[in-house]
């Protein structure tokens, strides 16, 4: 975390910022006289970001056991007590290391490296609740116990899976079709996760489902690769039924008769690759997760695609003021408000965000909001 009033007058003190708003909590300051500095800009937020904080003890409240109970605790930390740390797909949720989307030796793992009761590696054992709305719901279904760490990763597929809850296109992909396409953007880490995608396959059953991950991250070498996820992602047991390979070239799995899940990788921004990509797969839904939309300004020209072809898309962010001021861009480019206000989502990764800009409690797809 930086000083608030970086870059403004004399420079900031070394070390990190250690005196906060005593109003708010939520913002940080090397010394009294920056503090002092930065209360001309800060004092239209202070009460505002003082709200927020208030969230912190209902977005931290969750059922797993293995999160730990002390605030010494830390992202690696907790993976080192489950034996995760820096190990395969669990490398890019290690805060100590920096996992490089661009690295062709590590593009997919197909590996819980959990034991099968601590990971959904197979079919479940009756479809998924009609309105499953929270982590309790869906370990519940999936019968894992609340010391599993799946949630750090499951967070992405069950995010998906949200999205289209609030967007109220169930009744018309179950009426009209059982094809859904959905398109994906801006991934990063989940690039090195592609294999936990396999999950929307118990999510959306007898479901053909196509997602488009569109976004300059996406390596050169992978742009227009397609990939089936025909299995769940296998446990670490030898014997367990799910050895299979859950992630392979849809080239070289032809035959895979049991592929419900298919995706295919753009590099690029979506408002310049969008052309392409629909004349195979036009969306249902546009989900975008973590986005940043106030932060950056090449979101603008895809907002304003998304508005000119009327297409449904839910954003994410990492925290309640970010939401809020992506929404807001949102709105003045689309001079609309909001089809789906922000709210809460109730698979938001279940472990803080590390090193953020501010205090405020921030978890990875937090919140989410849409057009």
């Amino acid at each position: 975390m930086e000083c608030a009033a970086k870059g403004r007058g004399t420079s900031c003190l070394r070390g990190p910022p250690k005196r906060r708003c005593g109003l708010c909590g939520a913002v940080a300051y090397c010394s009294k006289s920056h503090q002092m500095l930065h209360w001309s800009d800060h004092k239209d937020e202070c009460s505002r970001l003082a709200q927020q904080m208030k969230h912190a003890d209902g977005l931290s409240d969750f059922p797993f056991t293995f999160l730990g109970s002390g605030k010494e605790e830390t992202r690696c930390s907790i993976l080192t007590s489950a034996g995760l740390h820096r190990v395969e797909l669990w490398k890019s949720e290690c805060s100590c290391s920096l996992a490089v989307a661009s690295s062709k030796s590590s593009w997919i793992n197909d590996s819980w490296c959990l034991p099968s009761s601590l990971c959904p590696c197979s079919e479940p054992r009756s479809p998924a609740p009609t309105h499953m709305s929270s982590w309790k719901d869906y370990y519940q279904w999936r019968c894992l116990p609340f010391h599993s760490p799946a949630a750090l990763l499951l967070h992405w597929p069950l995010t998906i899976y949200r999205c289209f809850q609030v967007s109220g296109l169930q009744n018309l992909i179950l009426r009209d079709s059982n094809t859904l396409n959905i398109h994906y953007l801006g991934p990063e880490k989940e690039l090195l996760q592609l294999g936990v995608f396999s999950e929307l396959r118990a999510l959306f059953p007898s479901i053909q489902l196509h997602i488009e991950f569109v976004g300059p991250a996406v390596p050169q070498f992978r742009d227009g690769e397609m990939i089936s996820l025909c299995n769940y992602m296998h446990c670490s047991e030898e014997d367990c039924c799910c050895k299979v390979s859950s992630t392979v070239s849809a080239s070289e799995a032809p035959n895979c008769s049991s592929s419900f899940l298919t995706v295919k990788l753009h590099k690029g921004f979506y408002h310049d690759r969008y052309e392409d990509i629909v004349k195979d797969s036009y969306p249902h839904l546009v989900v975008v997760p973590n986005a940043g939309i106030a932060a950056y300004s090449s979101w603008l020209p895809t907002i304003e695609l998304l508005k000119d072809k009327k297409i449904p898309a839910v954003f994410t962010d990492f925290c309640e003021e970010a939401a809020n001021l992506a929404a807001h861009c949102i709105s003045s480019v689309s001079a609309k408000a909001l089809r789906q206000p922000v709210q809460l989502n109730p698979f938001r990764q279940p472990l803080a965000v590390e090193d953020s800009a501010l205090y405020l409690p921030c978890y990875s797809n937090c919140f989410l909001f849409g057009i």
